[in-house]
């Protein structure tokens, strides 16, 4: 018969503990569920063989955060290593543990059947409702203040962690706001308007000065030549201005009800908060980007780097892009669709949108893309892991891809890649220490 151990993490320590298999176990889960609230019945079932405290609040974190990923911590396994039967016998027992990860990594290692599904996690539970009665020494009170501390030093580094989730989200809501206010709002609203005033398209193309010179117009017939310096304020043009008046002579388009005016009034209010919301939302991306990636919204711009995370669902996952990676991220139809038929690959994704490969010639773009692709993969590794992140190695990143750009126009070679680095770091190393000052002078 094999021996059943089921493993326990706690915020105060690791727990083993042995049972024997009682009729409820071999039932459905609603009996499982209540026998083991029952703390007379759970007792006689549920025996510690062993348990490791945590020596310190960070060791307890460690641990945790080991535990949470899937990780095999040092303490976690020289715990079963000492606790757990002698080799020979482990054939003939089973571990009952809460994680899938932690359970294939145990068996691994130990040569040791470990179960995480059908009765385990209602067993897990019990252990965890009656764990001060199960452990000598232990109260309620005792066990409050690790979980308490942990549970927040554990929330604050997962937090802190996934402080890039904003730029993603942000990015996406801009990119469709921005799609939806191009491709439906602003069209319909100038064809609305271009019936009463048509020759004012052709004038005023900017869609968001558009709209702000129709809220002021209205009915073309009762603006008068007095409110042209309202206009001017508007257009930042004279000549436009002036083209406006001239315009309003020999237009061709109809006369309008007061009720379409109504609407079309309206209909500008709504397009003119839209930009205004979409500006906001644009220095909101910006200055997230400043704090969660300094260095690639310094390389490619704030709006193509949070694309680019996004798309890698986090600025750690792009970090482990290789450059090749990065370079046809956006691009992954495409590519899979080419090997399909044979044909020729993509030479970019998202990072086509960057000012870079736009300046490129037609037999350079190819060439500025993988380059540019191995800088983002640099620039978003320096971003994920330091400790300060600073914009001096994206200044000097976006310098190179420009110097590269120079090269391949007209042959001029560019610096050495180790002096600009030696350069960088010193810089970068000057900026740490005077972020470090300001930031002991505000504490």
């Amino acid at each position: 018969m094999s021996k059943l151990y089921i493993l326990f993490e706690h915020a105060p320590g690791y727990a083993l503990f042995r049972f024997r298999e009682f009729e409820e176990i071999g039932m459905n889960i609603p009996q499982v569920e209540a026998s083991v609230v029952d703390l007379s019945k759970f007792a006689t079932v549920v025996k510690l063989v062993a348990f490791h405290p945590f020596q310190s609040g960070i060791n307890a974190l460690d641990n945790i955060n080991s535990v949470s990923e899937g990780l095999f911590h040092d303490d976690l396994r020289t715990f079963l290593d000492t606790n757990l039967p002698k080799e020979k016998k482990r054939a003939k027992m089973i571990l009952d543990v809460a994680d899938s990860r932690v359970a294939s990594s145990i068996n691994e290692l130990f040569s040791v059947t470990c179960r995480h599904t059908g009765v385990v996690p209602e067993l897990l539970r019990g252990i965890r409702v009656h764990f001060p009665n199960l452990v000598k020494g232990l109260t309620d009170q005792n066990q409050s203040k690790p979980q308490l501390g942990l549970g927040h030093a554990y929330s604050r580094a997962k937090v802190k962690l996934n402080i890039s989730i904003r730029s993603p989200c942000a990015s996406g809501t801009e990119k469709s706001f921005t799609r939806e206010l191009f491709r439906v709002y602003t069209p319909d609203f100038r064809e609305w308007y271009g019936y009463h005033f048509p020759e004012l398209i052709k004038i005023i193309t900017d869609n968001y000065t558009y709209a702000r010179a129709v809220h002021l117009i209205k009915n073309r017939k009762d603006f008068s030549i007095d409110r042209q310096e309202e206009l001017e304020a508007i257009t930042m043009d004279s000549g436009k201005t002036a083209a406006v008046f001239e315009a309003m002579k020999t237009t061709i388009g109809m006369d309008i009800s007061p009720i379409d005016l109504i609407n079309i009034e309206s209909f500008a209010n709504h397009v003119i908060h839209l930009f205004d919301y979409r500006k906001s939302l644009q220095e909101y991306l910006k200055s997230k980007m400043g704090q969660v990636a300094p260095n690639l919204a310094m390389l490619i711009g704030e709006q193509v780097g949070a694309r680019l995370i996004a798309h890698a669902d986090s600025l750690t996952n792009l970090a482990k892009y290789p450059a090749p990676t990065i370079q046809i991220l956006g691009a992954e139809k495409a590519l899979f669709r080419a090997l399909k038929t044979k044909g020729n690959t993509p030479k970019y994704g998202l990072i086509y949108y960057s000012s870079y490969i736009g300046k490129a010639n037609t037999q350079n773009k190819g060439r500025i893309s993988r380059y540019l692709a191995n800088k983002c993969a640099i620039a978003s590794r320096i971003d994920c892991f330091s400790d300060i992140p600073t914009a001096v190695f994206g200044d000097h990143l976006k310098q190179q891809v420009s110097d590269r750009l120079t090269f391949y126009d007209n042959g001029e070679l560019p610096p050495k890649n180790v002096d600009v680095m030696k350069i960088t770091l010193e810089e970068a190393e000057v900026e740490r220490e005077q972020i470090l000052v300001k930031e002991k002078k505000t504490a």
